[in-house]
C-alpha cells in the first residue's frame, strides 16, 4: 500500500515541476546557433558537467534495472557499474580516446569518423547510432510509468496519460532551449534527485540492516552473489562482455559525449570524466542494495498482488519503497524519480536527434542550412523522437531482464563506434573498408539476438546456446577482427588519421 498523500506529496512533486519547467524554458532565449542548441555553445565547466552527466546517466529505468540486478544476482549485480567506474577513472585520467575527441572540435562522433573513412562511414556510423539508441531508450516510459504506479498507487490504466503528460513536459523545454535547458534543468535535478537516494538509502538501512542484506544474499544466491566466477554466478562471458561494454560507452555512448563536446576545452571533459566515475558505481550499488532489501522483506503474498503478467525481480522494488516510505518524504522520492526520469529523456533525446541531424540528414543538406533553418529542423526532428517513445514503449514487449535488454541494444552501436573511434585515433592504417566491415559484424549478432526470438525462436537456438553474454562479447570482437581484416585487405590510398588534434572550439 502507498504512503503518497495527494496534497503533501502531490504538493511537493508539482512545485518542483514547475520550478523545472520555469528554469527550462527561461534560457531558450539565448540559443541563436545550432551550436548553443546541440553542444551548448561549448561553455560547460566541471562542475555543471559533472551534475549534468550524473542526472542523464541515472533516470528511473537505471534504479528498476538496477535494483532487479541486485534482486536477481545479490552484490554481483552492481559489477557493471564498479566497470564503468573504472573505466570512467583511468580514461579521464589518461585522455584515450576522449582527447582528440574533444579537441577535434566535432559536434557528434560520426562527424569525426568522415575526415578518415569518408561521408557513407560516418552516415552508416549515424545510422547504427539511432538504432541503438532509440531502441536502448525505446522502454524508459513504460518503466517509469511501472515505477510511479506503483510507488504512488495510482490505477495503471492511467499509466499512458500521467507518462504522455511528463514527456510532453519534458519536450517544452527541451524543444526550446536545447542543451542549454538540458544543462540548467540537470543542475536542479541532481541536487533534488541526490537528496532523494541518501534519505531512501538511509530508511532502507534503518528498516533491514546491513547483516540482513548480507544474509539474504547469502539465502538466495550463495557464493555466486558476491563473486561472478563463484559457483551460481554469472561467470567469466558476464565479466568478459561487461568489460568490453562499459570501455565501449565510456568512450562513444552519445549522451555522455554530448558532455564531453560541450566542455570548454578537452581538460574540463577529462576532469568531469575523473571525479564523476565514483557515482557511475553508486548508481548500481545503491539501487542494487533496494532490491536486496525487497528480496529481504517482501512476502510471497504482496508479491502475488502485483499486476498480472509483471515480474516480481523488477517491480519488487517499487512496491517495496511504496510499503516504507512515509507521506512527506514520498513526495521527496517521486521527485527525485522524476528529477532522474526528465534529466535522462530529455538529454537522451537531444543527443539522438544531434546524430540524425548532424549526421543521418547531411547528405541530403545542399550546401549550409542558415542558423535559423537548422534550429527548425533539429526542434522537429526531437519532437518526432518524442512520438517513437510514446508509442514504442507502449506495444514493444521485454523478453528477458532490463539489463540484458539494455545492454544487447547498447552493443548495436557500441561494438562498431568503439572500434572506429579507437581506429580514427591510433591506427593510421585504418580504412572505410575496414570501418564497414566493423559496423556489420558489430552490429550482427546482438541485431539478432533482439530479433530471432520474436520472429521464430527455433532458429535462435545458436544464439539461445550462446546466451546474451558471449553473443554480446562476440559483438566486440567481430567489429575489432571487421576493422583489422577490412582495412589489410585493401590498404588506405592516404596515410595517417586525420584527427585534428589542436583546434578545440
Amino acid at each position: 500500500m502507498s504512503h503518497f498523500d495527494p496534497w503533501i506529496d502531490g504538493s511537493i512533486v508539482g512545485v518542483y515541476l514547475l520550478a523545472t519547467l520555469i528554469a527550462g524554458v527561461m534560457v531558450r532565449r539565448y540559443v541563436g546557433k545550432v551550436e548553443d542548441y546541440l553542444v551548448a555553445g561549448r561553455e560547460m565547466d566541471v562542475y555543471l558537467g559533472i551534475a549534468s552527466l550524473a542526472a542523464t546517466e541515472f533516470g528511473i529505468v537505471t534504479c528498476m534495472y538496477t535494483a532487479q540486478a541486485g534482486y536477481t544476482k545479490g552484490f554481483v549485480g552492481a559489477m557493471p557499474g564498479i566497470l564503468q567506474a573504472v573505466a570512467m577513472l583511468v580514461i579521464g585520467l589518461t585522455g584515450f580516446c576522449i582527447k582528440p575527441l574533444r579537441l577535434s572540435g566535432v559536434m557528434t562522433i560520426p562527424e569525426l569518423f568522415q575526415r578518415q573513412f569518408g561521408p557513407r562511414v560516418r552516415w552508416a556510423a549515424g545510422l547504427v547510432i539511432i538504432l541503438g539508441g532509440l531502441l536502448n531508450m525505446g522502454l524508459y516510459l513504460r518503466i517509469g510509468g511501472e515505477f510511479l504506479s506503483a510507488v504512488v498507487g495510482f490505477d495503471p490504466g492511467w499509466l499512458e496519460w500521467v507518462m504522455t503528460a511528463l514527456l510532453v513536459l519534458v519536450l517544452v523545454y527541451t524543444v526550446l532551449g536545447g542543451m542549454l535547458s538540458v544543462l540548467v534543468t540537470d543542475y536542479l535535478q541532481f541536487v533534488v534527485m541526490s537528496v532523494g537516494l541518501l534519505v531512501v538509502t538511509y530508511l532502507v538501512f534503518a528498516d533491514v540492516g546491513w547483516s540482513r542484506l548480507v544474509e539474504t544474499v547469502e539465502t538466495h544466491h550463495g557464493a555466486g552473489g558476491f563473486d561472478p566466477l563463484a559457483a551460481g554466478g554469472p561467470g567469466w562471458s558476464f565479466l568478459l562482455f561487461q568489460s568490453c561494454l562499459q570501455v565501449a560507452a565510456t568512450i562513444t555512448w552519445q549522451p555522455v559525449i554530448a558532455r564531453l563536446l560541450s566542455a570548454k576545452d578537452e581538460r574540463t571533459g577529462r576532469r568531469m570524466y575523473v571525479r564523476t566515475s565514483a557515482f557511475f558505481a553508486a548508481r548500481f550499488v545503491i539501487p542494487g542494495l533496494w532490491g536486496i532489501a525487497a528480496l529481504a522483506m517482501l512476502t510471497p503474498v504482496e508479491l502475488a498482488g502485483l499486476p498480472p503478467g509483471a515480474d516480481p525481480s523488477l517491480h519488487a522494488m517499487p512496491v517495496y519503497l511504496a510499503r516504507l516510505v512515509p507521506v512527506g518524504l514520498m513526495g521527496l522520492l517521486v521527485a527525485a524519480m522524476l528529477a532522474a526520469d526528465m534529466s535522462t529523456d530529455s538529454s537522451y533525446m537531444l543527443t539522438w536527434g544531434s546524430v540524425i541531424y548532424n549526421d543521418l540528414c547531411a547528405p541530403f543538406r545542399k550546401g549550409p542550412w542558415s542558423e535559423k533553418r537548422g534550429l527548425f529542423w533539429n526542434r522537429t526532428i526531437v519532437v518526432l523522437i518524442g512520438v517513437f517513445l510514446l508509442f514504442f514503449g507502449l506495444w514493444f514487449p521485454l523478453k528477458g531482464d532490463l539489463w540484458t535488454y539494455f545492454s544487447v541494444t547498447g552493443t548495436i552501436y557500441l561494438s562498431s563506434v568503439s572500434v572506429l573511434l579507437v581506429s580514427c585515433c591510433y591506427w593510421k592504417r585504418a580504412n572505410s573498408w575496414g570501418a564497414a566491415a566493423a559496423i556489420f559484424f558489430g552490429a550482427a549478432f546482438p541485431v539478432a539476438t533482439l530479433v530471432l526470438p520474436y520472429l521464430d525462436p527455433e532458429k535462435s537456438f545458436v544464439l539461445t546456446r550462446l546466451g546474451d553474454n558471449w553473443n554480446g562479447f562476440l559483438a566486440y570482437v567481430l567489429a575489432a577482427v571487421g576493422m583489422i581484416v577490412g582495412s589489410l585487405l585493401k590498404p588506405a590510398s592516404r596515410s595517417g588519421p586525420t584527427v585534428a588534434m589542436g583546434a578545440s572550439s
